[in-house]
C-alpha cells in the first residue's frame, strides 16, 4: 500500500490553528507540532464509521480500544501493561499540569532539563509550584545531561522530575544507560518521574530504539508517570486523546484525585481514532517515518550548504522538529526576521533558550513546502 505525503489537502482557510496564525499573510507556518499530512486511512475510515452511527454521548473506552494500546506497548517496546494502569486524558499538557498538582505542594519544585517544550516549565507555575531548569550541554556534537548541575539543582523542596523522551526540541533519543542513570537519580532523591513519551513512535534513526522510562530499572515503575498519545505520530492532536500509564496504585489514585472536577473526558471520536491508530495504522506509520527521514536529510543538507550562520547541533534522531542555532546571524529578533521573509518558525526563548539564539522548525510537511520555506530562509539571510 502506498500513501501520498506530497499532496495533502489545503489547510489555509480551515479551522487549523497552525495556518490561521498567518491568515492573510504570505507566510508558510512551520511552527506548532502539527503535521500537514492527512492521518492514516485506517483512522479516517474508523471515524467515518463512528460518525455514521450518529450518536455522540459521553464515552468510555471499550475493550478493543484498551487492547489496542496494550498490544502496541507489548509489540513495540516489550512492555506488558495492565489495563488498570491507564488513565485517559484529553491532552498531554493536561497530564503535566495534573502531575504537578498531584505530587507537589505550592512552593515545591519541579525539576526539568532545558531547552524543552514550554509546558514543562509553565505547568508547575500554573498551580504555584516552582519550575527549576538545568541546561543541557552540547558535548562532542551531542546534547547531553549535565549530571553535576542536575545533582546541585536538587533541594529539600524538589518533588518531581519532568523528562521529555524523546526530546522536544532537541530531537534526541535517550539511550538506555542514560535512562537508568536518571532513574537512579530520581530514586536517590525520592523524586517522582513524569516521562512525556508523546514522540516515542517517531524514531528516525533506524539504529536506535525507544525505551519507556518505566522499564529501565527494577522496581522503578513504582515512581513513574508515563504520558503517551497517538496525537503526534498519527496527526490527530485536534481529537484530544492522551493517556497516563501509572503502574503504582497509590500514585494512580493521587493522580486521578487531582483530575476531579477539572479534567474533561475524552470524546467518542478520540477513542475511535486512538484504537485505529494503534491497531490498524502501522503500514502508514512506517511510510511516514520514511518520508520524514527524507525531509530531515533534505533539511540538514540544505542548512549545511545554503544557510551560513545557521547550525543544527547534534543529530536529528526523532520527531519532525529541528532545533536551529541562529545566534551567529546577529539578529535581534530572528522569529520576526524570518516571518518578514515568509517563514513562520517557533521562537526558542519560550523553550528556555537565550533570546535570539534559537528557532525551531517543523518539517512535518510536504517536501515542496519545506523546500520553499528553506529557499525563503536563504533569501532572509541575504537580506540582513
Amino acid at each position: 500500500m502506498t500513501f501520498d505525503f506530497d499532496h495533502p489537502p489545503e489547510r489555509l482557510g480551515t479551522d487549523s490553528q497552525k495556518w490561521q496564525k498567518y491568515a492573510g499573510r504570505d507566510i508558510l507556518p512551520l511552527w506548532v507540532a502539527d503535521m500537514d499530512f492527512t492521518s492514516s486511512p485506517a483512522i479516517i475510515e474508523a471515524l467515518q464509521r463512528r460518525v455514521a452511527h450518529g450518536v455522540f454521548g459521553y464515552a468510555r473506552p471499550v475493550k478493543s480500544t484498551v487492547d489496542a494500546v496494550v498490544q502496541a506497548m507489548a509489540d513495540r517496546y516489550g512492555w506488558t501493561i495492565d489495563p488498570a494502569w491507564l488513565v485517559w486524558l484529553p491532552g498531554l499538557v493536561v497530564g503535566l499540569n495534573v502531575t504537578a498538582q498531584a505530587f507537589a505542594e505550592p512552593g515545591d519544585e519541579v525539576l526539568t532539563l532545558s531547552p524543552v517544550y514550554p509546558p514543562f516549565m509553565t505547568a508547575p507555575k500554573n498551580s504555584a509550584r516552582a519550575s527549576v531548569r538545568v541546561p543541557f550541554e552540547l558535548r562532542d556534537g551531542t546534547w547531553t545531561i549535565n549530571w553535576e548541575a542536575l545533582e546541585q539543582a536538587v533541594t529539600p523542596r524538589t518533588r518531581l522530575f519532568y523528562l521529555c523522551n524523546p526530546h522536544n526540541p532537541l530531537a534526541r533519543v535517550w539511550r538506555r544507560d542514560e535512562l537508568v542513570r536518571l532513574a537512579a537519580f530520581c530514586a536517590r532523591h525520592q523524586l517522582i518521574l513524569c516521562s512525556d513519551e508523546i514522540h516515542c513512535d517517531l524514531i528516525l534513526d533506524p539504529a536506535l530504539r525507544h525505551y519507556p522510562t518505566a522499564l529501565v530499572a527494577p522496581d522503578f515503575a513504582a515512581r513513574t508517570i508515563t504520558l503517551m498519545a497517538p496525537s503526534k505520530t498519527y496527526n490527530v492532536p485536534g481529537l484530544g486523546t492522551s493517556l497516563a500509564i501509572i503502574p503504582d496504585p497509590t500514585l494512580r489514585a493521587r493522580f486521578v484525585r487531582a483530575t476531579a472536577g477539572i479534567v474533561a473526558e475524552v470524546t467518542a471520536l478520540g477513542f475511535t481514532a486512538c484504537e485505529a491508530a494503534y491497531r490498524d495504522s502501522e503500514p502508514w506509520r512506517q511510510a511516514l517515518l520514511a518520508y520524514l527521514r527524507g525531509n530531515r536529510d533534505f533539511l540538514v543538507d540544505f542548512v549545511r550548504r545554503e544557510l551560513p550562520g545557521v547550525k543544527i547541533e547534534g543529530p536529528i534522531e526523532a520527531t519532525y522538529l529541528a532545533w536551529l542555532n541562529v545566534s551567529a546571524l546577529g539578529l535581534e529578533n530572528p522569529l520576526a526576521h524570518f516571518e518578514r521573509h515568509g517563514v513562520g518558525l517557533s521562537d526558542g526563548a519560550p523553550f528556555g533558550a537565550p533570546a535570539g539564539h534559537y528557532v525551531r522548525i517543523n518539517f512535518g510537511c510536504p517536501r515542496a513546502t519545506l523546500a520553499e520555506a528553506l529557499r525563503r530562509m536563504k533569501a532572509a539571510l541575504a537580506a540582513r
